[in-house]
């Protein structure tokens, strides 16, 4: 196990850099932006 753990965390942060890139190209930031500026709007109640 010692020696996978070094790989192990290449290989998460390669996988996290997978999820990103699948989410950009999915725009998926365009609807957490949207639901982020809602809830900021309703916070200080123009929303």
């Amino acid at each position: 196990m010692n020696k996978l753990r070094p790989y192990l965390k290449y290989a998460l942060l390669l996988l996290a850099a997978a999820f990103l890139a699948v989410g950009i190209l999915r725009q998926e930031y365009l609807a957490v932006l949207r639901k982020a500026v809602m809830i900021c709007l309703e916070c200080i109640g123009i929303g």
